[in-house]
């Protein structure tokens, strides 16, 4: 079996793994990169759903790439947009090039004495075994299963005469022209496929077991639109983007430092929008506080306008079982049904459900600590990209590359093959990977790495922090430990070269 070697080898070519390839060829330009793809095109989440109106919920001034400015006129953009925005990025920089598909990754394991990774990957249809090697390891493959969404074990679905869909799910073939639809759930799928779907169908429901904070929006940015007018795209586009992380930072304080008044200003919102009549309390007011989940952002108040017009309809209750023609609820009210969407989550992985050893010994994830947000405690030589829970993704993974950039270059400088997190502070004391009461997250926690109580253990969910310290830090900090010089007649042999 031939076995090729790469010096940095990325999981994943979607918005992350080719922010990965950007950053490697700008910073590392004497590494070579590999970018391995399990599916059979790029983009990853704007590739895998499909489902009517799929959209992102951050504005794109900020989940764009840092080096690559947003010119289009919706900030709030829709699938199509944002996945044509990454093949332009990926052609253009000739990260396309880069790219394996057909590449579905199953197990990495560390050799210390060989100071690289072998990568066992399954090779298209067949999934024929072939191996890589690589110095870096790189895992850019999200944080879900694209195998399977999460939906509840609802009582009676075999007797249901529609057709029960998940929105990770989503095919051409389903018509819901003229149908009435249930969307089960309350977060952001559900909030972005209800006022689509009521567009045509004859009508939908968004049936939830409790409410969800939403906040309207304008698609445009008013103010983004009128630099791009009269500034350099790339000074138009820096000057919106950091109005708007310091905005988000902002209303992220205020909704930790002083939720009622951050619950009232969003309520009021919802009420200007739908008026005195409607019952905010039930169907919009939610029993935690802002940001102890993630808020739903609605373009133009498009779910309100949708509710307003008597398209769309909320109900707030629990389903007891499915019958032939819809939902009985717990309540005693039935809702007819044609189709019914479960926008009910996703189910979540550490590292893509990569099986991982170091020097032969398997890692168990849920038992290391996460170092600042992208490595883990004793295990060498590989990141991982993760967005920010209460900002956009690409902030957060922009940064993590640029780190992963430095780590290489300061090896090279040292003639160091190794960098490890090391846990060598006895008064760390262990966190949740992430404070969030979402479901999916709760379903999954048990199963992720750790945070420590403090830095560089700790997990800040904030940009500017993380700016000084992934940006401006020192790698060599106490706790990142650089290892494994290179043997003497490899270090001779490259001085002669």
């Amino acid at each position: 079996m031939t076995i090729e070697h790469f010096d940095v080898l990325v999981v994943g070519a979607g918005i992350s793994g080719i922010g990965a390839g950007y950053h490697l060829q700008r910073n590392c330009p004497n590494r070579s990169y590999v970018i391995l793809e399990g599916r059979e095109r790029m983009g990853g989440t704007w590739d895998l759903f499909r489902y009517p109106g799929i959209r992102s919920d951050s504005d794109m001034y900020t989940l764009g790439y840092s080096f690559r400015p947003w010119k289009e006129a919706k900030a709030i953009a829709d699938g199509p947009a944002i996945l044509n925005y990454l093949h332009e990025t990926a052609k253009d920089y000739g990260i396309d090039r880069k790219i394996r598909y057909g590449h579905m990754v199953r197990r990495a394991s560390w050799s210390t004495d060989d100071a690289r990774w072998t990568v066992e990957v399954e090779r298209g249809p067949e999934k024929e075994p072939v191996r890589f090697t690589c110095n870096f390891l790189f895992m850019c493959s999200g944080y879900y299963n694209y195998a399977e969404g999460y939906t509840p074990d609802f009582q009676g679905t075999e007797r249901f005469r529609g057709r029960i869909v998940h929105p990770q799910k989503w095919t051409d073939d389903i018509d819901y022209a003229g149908k009435r639809v249930v969307v089960i759930g309350s977060g952001a799928t559900a909030v972005t496929l209800v006022p689509e779907m009521a567009k045509k169908a004859a009508h939908v429901t968004m049936l939830q077991r409790s409410p969800t904070y939403v906040v309207s929006r304008p698609a445009e940015d008013g103010f983004a639109n009128w630099l791009r007018r009269h500034l350099p795209a790339m000074t138009a586009y820096h000057l919106t983007r950091w109005k708007n992380v310091l905005f988000g930072m902002y209303f992220y304080r205020l909704c930790r430092r002083k939720p009622e008044a951050a619950r009232k200003f969003i309520l009021n919102g919802v009420r200007a929008q739908l008026g005195p009549d409607f019952d905010i309390d039930t169907h919009f007011t939610p029993s935690y506080n802002p940001w102890d989940q993630r808020l739903c952002l609605v373009p133009n108040g498009d779910l309100f306008e949708a509710l307003k017009a008597k398209r769309a309809s909320v109900v707030t209750d629990h389903i007891e079982t499915f019958t032939e023609t819809g939902i009985r609820l717990k309540s005693g009210k039935e809702i007819e049904a044609d189709l019914v969407v479960t926008a009910t989550g996703l189910n979540l992985q550490v590292l893509g459900d990569l099986k991982i050893a170091v020097d032969g010994k398997d890692v168990d994830f849920s038992k290391t600590l996460n170092y600042k947000g992208m490595m883990y405690s004793d295990v060498p030589n590989l990141a991982s990209a993760f967005g920010y829970t209460n900002a956009s993704w690409t902030l957060k993974c922009d940064l993590t590359c640029e780190y992963v950039c430095r780590l290489l270059n300061h090896m090279e400088r040292t003639g160091l093959r190794q960098c490890t997190p090391r846990r060598n502070d006895p008064d760390i004391a262990e966190e949740p990977w992430i404070d969030f009461s979402s479901g999916y997250v709760q379903r999954s926690l048990d199963k992720f790495p750790k945070q420590g109580s403090k830095k560089p253990w700790k997990l800040y969910q904030n940009y500017a922090l993380d700016i000084m310290s992934l940006r401006m830090g020192k790698v060599e900090d106490g706790v990142m430990a650089f290892t494994n010089p290179e043997p003497r007649n490899g270090a001779m042999e490259k001085l002669a070269s």
